[in-house]
């Protein structure tokens, strides 16, 4: 269950990747074009220290792009590359958001939820000392039967045009971060949002 805030962001998530996304390569987003949301899920920090969510953004007739982010209270150690931007959070300070390929608690989560048939945490909102559900925007399951998942503690990322390969110390995965790319065989995740869905994440066979 993953309890978030009802609180303000500065600069929200959108703003922030409208700044970001057009430079990656792989986005096809320009300068100062308009993002919008059309999915979002989260799973849970088995630690619960690391916010872990999915956005999935549209600019304008484009495709749909997948963009895993974490949300850390304080830096990650050796991930200067992969910061997209820190907040301001209005109830827990200042956060430091992340492309989520390169922290290893999203690798961690991700691969767990493909191998083990793992599903999109529920969602709770902190309301005036009290627990509301948050309705979802979008939900995420995995192919896998697999009883238990090694733990990922390292990650080393490698960029394939719009699939984003991440190397870790319990097996390989794939990110697709434009959707509807081809992928190759293997265990996946597949979102389903407004209608659609598409294959998020593969652990290659």
């Amino acid at each position: 269950m993953a309890v978030i805030h009802r609180a303000q962001l500065r600069p929200t998530k959108l703003e922030a990747l409208s700044r970001w996304l057009p430079r990656r390569p792989w986005s096809g987003v320009a300068e100062g074009e308009e993002l919008v949301q059309v999915g979002r899920f989260r799973f849970d920090d088995p630690a619960g220290e690391v916010g872990v969510e999915t956005l999935l953004v549209r600019a304008g007739a484009g495709p749909v792009l997948q963009v895993p982010l974490t949300y850390r209270g304080a830096p990650l150690a050796g991930a200067e590359e992969f910061l997209v931007t820190t907040v301001e959070h209005s109830v827990l300070g200042r956060r430091w958001v992340y492309d989520a390929v390169g922290d290893p608690v999203h690798a961690d989560v991700l691969r767990r939820a493909i191998v083990t048939g793992g599903t999109e945490a529920d969602q709770q909102v902190a309301v005036d000392g009290r627990l509301e559900p948050v309705p979802k925007e979008a939900t995420a399951r995995g192919s896998g039967s697999a009883a238990h998942a090694p733990a990922v503690t390292s990650v080393e990322v490698r960029e394939a045009g719009a699939l984003t390969a991440v190397a870790t110390d319990a097996g390989d995965l794939l990110v697709v971060r434009v959707l509807g790319t081809p992928v190759p065989p293997g265990e996946t995740l597949t979102a389903s949002w407004g209608g659609e869905s598409a294959v998020l994440a593969v652990v290659p066979a």
